[in-house]
């Protein structure tokens, strides 16, 4: 079904067979959508079931609880940024701060989506949400654990502070966070970290 959405290729789910893994999919992307639109508290089981075009027990069959639908979308936002940052990490020949770099380029991505993007959204429901703020902060102990040894000067731990303070201007703010922080603050940061 080239070019359909996740909704539209569920929708004839009762013709095939049972295809768990593309549902959970399908119900991920879904989420990811609803809260890059409207935002994060805009994901209800309702509205995601709907939009995959199942019913609200198919997708608590995949997801028992909103709390766990939007852990499951971070989680693979995560595993996108982590995706993003080793592709990013394998083009950098200099290993002194080649995470903190990575981590930067990362941070400012996707910042000219403004409201639309999926961090942004997300980012609202880390502050209320025990079970994300766990999760980014077990990916980060993790990555801070491999890089420590190119990675854990202070100036370098700075910089990604700064990168994660102009992360959160552009939530704050919104569109003020680009007038503040221009885009190409991104070049002063990855020169502090030594590029």
């Amino acid at each position: 079904m080239s070019g359909s959405s996740p909704a539209e290729a569920l929708l004839s789910a009762h013709h095939r067979k049972k295809q768990p893994e593309q549902v959970r999919r399908a119900l991920l992307d879904c989420a990811a959508q609803i809260a890059a639109e409207q935002g994060a508290s805009a994901i209800t089981i309702q509205a995601v079931a709907e939009r995959a075009g199942v019913t609200k027990g198919g997708l608590l069959h995949h997801f028992d609880s909103k709390q766990a639908l939007l852990a499951a979308v971070f989680k693979d936002l995560l595993d996108k940024m982590d995706q993003e940052i080793d592709r990013t990490l394998a083009d950098d020949p200099a290993s002194r701060g080649r995470f903190t770099r990575a981590y930067v380029r990362a941070c400012f991505s996707d910042r000219l989506l403004g409201e639309r993007s999926l961090w942004a959204a997300l980012s609202v429901a880390i502050v209320s949400e025990p079970a994300l703020r766990s999760l980014w902060s077990t990916w980060l102990d993790g990555r801070m654990a491999r890089h420590a040894e190119t990675d854990g000067d202070p100036s370098l731990i700075a910089v990604r502070l700064a990168a994660d303070g102009v992360w959160l201007a552009d939530m704050m703010e919104k569109a003020g966070g680009l007038k503040r922080y221009p885009q190409d603050f991104e070049a002063v940061l990855l020169s502090m970290a030594g590029t």
